[in-house]
């Protein structure tokens, strides 16, 4: 360890500043200095050496401090590891008040995740409770929401309806209006999913409008994501954006059964040329070629309420062994598909069929839309890997503490493991960038204020000065993601010191027994 006489930092004697804020850089009781480190700020600029310097919460400077620290400071000795900016994940799922530790986010960089996602989000009524209860509550990681499409159209007492009211639209978009007054950053929709499959185009232009007021994202998990479909929900999400004066925000972009890169060229042109009609389109990818949801994906919309499932069975089953077979079928059949919850949990479709001596459409009409979850292998990876290092595209989960794939525990870490240090589809600097200060800016997270000595949200995503002090320190090459679909709950390994809002959660690959995740909430 450096030291440094506090009386040669008190007169001032410190190198020229590369990067430092207005307040004092004059070494103080409780500071906190990260040393030796090779800095990568989450820009996409190349990594420098230098030493980070954090009062409280926030980063007061980047630059070299001198050779020696006063025993008034707690130093970190980075030699030999990189220092860069917590990761964000812009699509993320589970509870805090359940889970409030969420190891699995952090313990991959994780340092902020945002909730809300696919239309489903709190209770617009209750949102401010929740933001209070979850404060108290202190998780481990920050945390965001925004207002989902579906929860406020159950909440405007629309629900499965596909004729509202003009009346109900109003009360839809003014629960959007209060959910964003009371803090959060945007809609989304889950079209694919009930209620939001129901909207119509001018019900998407309504909901939106309050966000584009703000210049706010729409982020959605669109209509439809099969190859022969994919660039059609593109289109509608645009011209929802377009019509609102919205940012368009594409989740967990893939193509089902699509395949190769040369495909993905073409979608990403088509995003491209939304782009240059004047929408900003951005994106998020996870770094596995298996999705994960419900088994309602798997079946028409005449078997799904408001309809009466077992109506369904007793005068339509023929015809919905035959949707169901052909579906499956098309998205590379009932071994491509891993169940996820239950007593079944862990089982392939096709192992189900066999145990059961049914054909695997049967079983599958027996389970319902109801009947759990699955991961289905759907995706091909040279599409899905030309999509994931792509101008505007950056990473997220999709995964939550407790669901049944590997992307919950181990996407960030992947990206470094796989992308960076085996394939090399990306440098390191260009993978910090996409898990930190590209879903920053993507989201408004580096736009906030950041005044000192007050208690408002400094910005995040980048090691600036002025920034919050969301930090990772760790080896690239000891960076790993252990999670597999049969061990989905392995955390990764390799970020083995992680700081959050200016304290240390995890040192020596251990995590404290504090929390010191906060609630952001978004300011007009």
């Amino acid at each position: 360890m450096r030291l440094l006489s506090a009386t040669v930092l008190a007169a001032g004697c410190l190198p020229a500043l590369a990067e430092t804020t207005s307040t004092s850089t004059a070494i103080q009781p409780g500071d906190t200095i990260i040393s030796n480190g090779s800095v990568i700020d989450g820009t996409g600029a190349p990594a420098r050496e230098a030493d980070v310097l954090i009062r409280g919460d926030r980063i007061i400077a980047i630059q070299e401090l001198g050779d020696m620290f006063p025993a008034i400071a707690s130093v970190i000795d980075a030699s030999g590891k990189v220092v860069s900016p917590g990761f964000i994940d812009t699509h993320a799922h589970g509870d805090p008040a359940e889970t409030p530790d969420m190891h699995n986010f952090l313990a991959m960089g994780v340092t902020t995740i945002c909730l809300g996602q696919d239309g489903s989000s709190n209770r617009i009524g209750t949102l401010s409770e929740w933001f209070n209860d979850i404060a108290t509550t202190r998780p481990g990681p920050n945390v965001l929401t925004f207002v989902g499409h579906g929860t406020v159209r159950n909440e405007s007492g629309i629900g499965l309806s596909t004729t509202p009211t003009l009346e109900q639209l109003k009360a839809m978009a003014n629960l959007v209006e209060k959910g964003l007054q009371q803090g959060a950053w945007g809609l989304t929709t889950g079209l694919e999913y009930q209620p939001g499959m129901f909207a119509t185009a001018n019900e998407l232009a309504v909901v939106a409008a309050p966000v584009g007021k703000r210049g706010l994202t729409v982020m959605t998990h669109m209509r439809n994501e099969d190859d022969d479909q994919v660039t059609s929900s593109i289109t509608e999400l645009v011209e929802q954006c377009r019509s609102a004066g919205a940012n368009a925000h594409i989740s967990h972009l893939k193509s089902v059964y699509g395949k190769g890169s040369g495909r993905a060229e073409e979608i990403l042109s088509h995003i491209d040329l939304a782009r240059k009609s004047g929408v900003r389109v951005t994106a998020d990818v996870y770094p596995y070629t298996a999705s994960h949801t419900g088994l309602s994906i798997l079946f028409p919309r005449w078997a799904l309420p408001p309809n009466s499932y077992r109506e369904v069975l007793t005068t339509r089953r023929a015809e919905l062994v035959k949707y169901l077979h052909d579906r499956v079928a098309k998205r590379n059949g009932p071994e491509a598909m891993l169940l996820g919850s239950g007593a079944n949990a862990g089982k392939t479709l096709a192992q189900l069929a066999a145990e059961a001596g049914k054909p695997y459409a049967e079983v599958l009409a027996d389970l319902g839309p109801r009947g759990g979850s699955a991961a289905y292998f759907v995706m091909n990876e040279d599409l899905q890997s030309r999509l994931l290092v792509a101008e505007g595209i950056n990473i997220c989960t999709d995964g939550s503490p407790t669901m049944r794939h590997p992307r919950g525990y181990g996407s960030f870490a992947k990206i470094i493991r796989k992308f960076v240090n085996e394939d090399k589809l990306l440098t390191l600097e260009q993978a910090v960038y996409k898990m930190s200060g590209l879903p920053a800016a993507t989201i408004g997270l580096d736009r906030l204020k950041s005044k000192s000595g007050t208690d408002d949200a400094p910005p995040r995503g980048t090691l600036k000065a002025g920034n919050a002090a969301d930090i990772l320190i760790f080896d690239p090459a000891k960076v790993k993601d252990t999670a597999t679909f049969e061990e989905p709950h392995q955390l990764a390994e390799g970020f083995d010191t992680i700081l959050v809002n200016g304290k240390i959660i995890r040192r020596n690959n251990q995590f404290t027994t504090y929390r010191h995740g906060h609630v952001l909430k978004r300011q007009d």
